[in-house]
């Protein structure tokens, strides 16, 4: 790969997810242009309502999985301290089956909501691949950077000069690229714009000084741009360090609240956010003897850590990065409230008695199965018995095994529409039919 982001993200599993999300976007966009609000900015808050309103049933199992698991933590401990320094193989096993039997009492897995966030990680690392990269996705964008990459394209000295600017840095390799090299028209084309869509105010000034007979192209490219990134009064394109020390270089103190504005509320909705999910019953501290201690502890410290490296990425990257952490944080925020309130109004009891009826159902289908497997394995021992093919089983496992049989026939609790109970059925009709 060679890391051109105006090509769309390759990857095999984030790849094909980014392409769907990508439509999504120029979509929203293209609405938006066409009622006369065409905004970057907007476009990402949609974006991400859209996403996470998507993503609500896979939270909603993750929310009350969490919240279950607090509750259940007193017997998983209870069970832990019950089978504590046994090490024996029968110890093991029942203490690994009553443990399953918690799970299954409250109608959680063993392996928590793994599955949850294996299908939700690929969806949010697309959301960012999209975002950072729009005009991959986004034609209207795209498009708005065509007239002046083409100018550049035929002016001497432009590829050189591009390099130079400071958001080139990330696409050195791009322009050593065989394809740039040799000339490649396409690809050449998407460098630039990807150099141009990471450019800082300051790197479209140095456009103009360097390029003066480009004048009216790079103004009106800028221009337009500043359109589509100005989101209340800030241009979601540049950086909020760079909007800091611009506002200190010029005075303009409004710049400078929005600079720090930015990656404070992303540290401060991230902090809230962490805050309103699920904590354990013992009012977030960590018991060293509570069986899920260490889960508890990396949960509290990755609260700790969010904030801190949310301000601290949002502080260098582009504004717009930061309105999307910044909306995230607001919608999983408020679907935390709506469902930690529809969870809180849930009838443990009932929903623990729901559970186990559906546990023991499962049981009794497992152990059908098996009787009906036993069954099956008796009556190929017998026929074998009775063709004399098998002289080698003694006459007390004979008796033994066809005892077995009898008991099983004999079972007064097999349903009637069971497996075994059609089993039965057709036995004693081979049986009348033999007399």
């Amino acid at each position: 790969m060679t890391g051109v982001l105006l090509t769309q993200y390759q990857g095999k599993i984030v790849g094909p997810v980014a392409w769907v999300l990508g439509h999504l976007m120029n979509g929203i966009f293209n609405v938006l242009n066409a009622i006369g609000i065409p905004n970057i900015g907007l476009s990402i808050i949609i974006f991400t309502i859209v996403i996470y309103l998507c993503l609500l049933p896979l939270t909603y199992k993750q929310q009350k999985f969490s919240k279950l698991q607090s509750k259940m933590s007193p017997e998983l401990k209870a069970i832990q301290d019950k089978y504590k320094g046994k090490k024996d193989n029968d110890s093991m096993m029942a203490m690994q089956q009553e443990t399953k039997e918690l799970y299954a009492k409250y109608g959680v897995s063993q392996t928590g909501s793994c599955l949850q966030l294996l299908i939700q990680m690929p969806i949010l690392f697309a959301l960012y691949r999209v975002i950072y990269s729009m005009p991959a996705y986004v034609t209207i964008v795209r498009d708005a950077f065509s007239p002046l990459v083409e100018d550049l394209m035929a002016t001497t000295g432009a590829a050189e000069f591009l390099q130079t600017l400071s958001a080139a840095k990330m696409y050195s390799k791009q322009f050593t690229n065989d394809a740039f090299v040799a000339g490649d028209t396409s690809y050449i084309k998407n460098t630039f714009i990807d150099v141009l869509n990471k450019a800082s105010s300051a790197d479209w000034e140095e456009l103009i000084n360097q390029f003066p007979s480009l004048t009216s192209s790079i103004e009106n490219t800028h221009a337009l741009l500043n359109k589509y990134n100005n989101f209340l009064g800030l241009n979601i394109g540049d950086t909020p360090m760079y909007m800091i020390q611009t506002a200190f270089a010029s005075k303009q103190f409004l710049l400078l609240i929005g600079g720090i504005l930015v990656p404070a509320l992303a540290a401060l909705t991230q902090w809230i956010n962490t805050k309103l999910m699920p904590q354990p019953a013992n009012n977030g501290k960590v018991d060293p003897n509570d069986p899920t201690a260490q889960m508890q502890q990396s949960m509290k410290t990755m609260n700790i850590m969010m904030p801190i490296m949310s301000a601290f990425f949002c502080l260098s990257l582009p504004a717009g990065m930061g309105i999307y952490w910044i909306a995230g944080a607001v919608i999983r925020s408020i679907q935390q409230i709506v469902i930690n309130r529809h969870i809180d109004k849930i009838d443990i009891d009932a929903e623990i008695a729901k559970n186990t009826e559906k546990y023991k159902a499962k049981l009794e289908k497992q152990k059908t199965t098996r009787q009906m497997s036993l069954y099956a394995n008796l009556s190929t021992k017998s026929n074998d018995l009775s063709s004399g093919s098998s002289s080698n089983i003694s006459e007390a496992e004979k008796e033994k095994n066809m005892k077995n049989a009898q008991d099983i026939y004999s079972n007064k609790n097999i349903r009637k529409d069971s497996l075994l109970a059609k089993a039965n059925m057709v036995k004693d009709f081979n049986e009348k039919n033999n007399k």
